[in-house]
C-alpha cells in the first residue's frame, strides 16, 4: 500500500515483525533487504485503511516472508492485560516507535511484534516483494552498521535476544484473531 499521508511532516501507521528462528545452531534474526531503501530491515508494511495493526501484521508477514501466523509463536510479556470488556485486545508489541522514513520529511508510526519460527516459511514470498531474506545471529547483527541496517532494528533484536527469549511467554497468535 502506498503512503496515505504525503505532505511533509505527516505520519503513516506501519507494522513490523521481528522473527527469530530457534531451530538453528544458535538463534537467528530475520531481515530483508528493503527494495527502495536498500537497507536491512524487519518484515513489515503499512496498515491499510480497512484493517487494524494485527490484521496488517498477518498479511505483511505472509507477503514479505512466506510465514503465516498460525505457524509461528508470538512472544508476549508474562505480565500483561489478558482481556478487555467489549473490545478487541491486540497483542502487546515488543516496541512502538515513530521514525523518519527515508529523507523526505515523512514519518512512520510503527507497532512491532516479536515471533518465534521453528523452520523455513511454508509459502513463497509474495510477487513484487524483496526476495533477499537473511538470517543473522546476534554476533552477525552486531557486526553490521549504518547505512546497511537501521540502528534501532539492531537495538530491538538485541532486546529480543537478551530479554524476551528467556522472559516472555510464547502464545498462539490465533489467540488474537
Amino acid at each position: 500500500m502506498p503512503h496515505i499521508h504525503t505532505q511533509p511532516g505527516e505520519h503513516d501507521q506501519t507494522v513490523s515483525m521481528y522473527v527469530i528462528r530457534l531451530d538453528t545452531k544458535e538463534p537467528t534474526a530475520l531481515l530483508h533487504m528493503h527494495k527502495k531503501l536498500h537497507r536491512l530491515m524487519p518484515i513489515g508494511g503499512h496498515v491499510e485503511l480497512n484493517e487494524n495493526p494485527w490484521q496488517a501484521a498477518a498479511h505483511e508477514l505472509t507477503e514479505e516472508s512466506g510465514y503465516r501466523l498460525e505457524y509461528l509463536e508470538l512472544l508476549q510479556p508474562t505480565d500483561r492485560i489478558m482481556s478487555l470488556s467489549k473490545t478487541m485486545l491486540l497483542p502487546q508489541p515488543i516496541v512502538m516507535n515513530d521514525h523518519e522514513y527515508g529523507d523526505i520529511n515523512h514519518f512512520h508510526s510503527d507497532i512491532s511484534y516479536l515471533f518465534i519460527a521453528h523452520g523455513e516459511p511454508d509459502m513463497p514470498v509474495g510477487e513484487g516483494e524483496s526476495t533477499d531474506l537473511r538470517w543473522m545471529t546476534k554476533a552477525q547483527l552486531d557486526e553490521i552498521n549504518e547505512p546497511e541496517i537501521i540502528q534501532f532494528t539492531k537495538e530491538v533484536y538485541n532486546f529480543a535476544f537478551n530479554v524476551c527469549l528467556d522472559n516472555w511467554e510464547r502464545v498462539n497468535p490465533k489467540d488474537f484473531s
